[in-house]
């Protein structure tokens, strides 16, 4: 995708949601990570059912610790891997106490250092809460990237990296969000709605649904044998 067609790609999209918002609730820096940590392999809607009570008892490392690992499960049992998680949500409390006075650290590094916490969640929290331009590429960034030729990549740093080098200044603090909400809702995995999608004049995708499909050509029919024909 050229540079001019990026920088249309972003302008519609924003024309389109002027302030995108992750779908995650929270209250604070810490249950912002929390909620990201739970979200691994997870939808944002199961997170949000659990947290609603979760957060209502527990909405700091303090009271995160004084609920316990026993009574984190009880409130996240709903959610896949949530015996890990339970583990890595007390453990990374603990550490935010000991070691930043359970402030949560506003660098990647400090951040991919906490259980449970890889670069994905380290560049959501840091985009959301701290304002930082970063591109948390999920599966749904990844797929964007990849299929619509904006920032092709075989893995998701790779994808990352191309996207920063390629997304207009002035549209990386929200670009994490447009991605996400395109992929999740236009440019989705089985059946992309490709005739409500906004860029799909600027897209590479070539198997595009809807009006204007490129209609694959029919094979063509195999000839009758010498022998079929003398059948005939």
């Amino acid at each position: 995708m050229r540079k001019d067609q990026i920088a249309l790609f972003f302008d519609r999209l924003a024309a389109e949601r002027p302030e995108p918002k992750g779908e995650l609730e929270y209250a604070n820096a810490y249950t912002l990570l929390v909620a990201v940590v739970l979200s691994a392999q997870a939808t944002d809607a199961s997170v949000n059912k659990a947290t609603a009570r979760l957060f209502k008892v527990a909405d700091t490392p303090q009271k995160m610790l004084a609920l316990g690992e026993a009574g984190l499960k009880e409130h996240i049992k709903t959610i896949g891997l949530f015996n890990t998680k339970a583990k890595n949500v007390i453990r990374l409390s603990e550490l935010l106490l000991e070691r930043y006075g359970g402030e949560v650290p506003a660098d990647r590094e400090t951040l991919e250092a906490l259980p449970g916490v890889g670069r994905k969640t380290a560049n959501v929290v840091l985009n959301i809460w701290f304002h930082q331009p970063t591109i948390a590429v999920d599966t749904h960034i990844f797929r964007v990237g990849n299929r619509t030729g904006l920032a092709p990549g075989k893995t998701p740093l790779a994808v990352e990296l191309k996207l920063e080098k390629v997304v207009p200044a002035e549209r990386r603090l929200h670009a994490h969000h447009w991605l996400i909400l395109h992929g999740r809702y236009v440019c989705k995995a089985v059946k992309p709605d490709c005739p409500h999608c906004v860029v799909r004049d600027l897209c590479a995708y070539k198997d595009k649904t809807g009006e204007g499909r490129p209609q694959r050509r029919p094979k063509p029919k195999a000839k009758a044998t010498a022998k079929a024909r003398s059948r005939a």
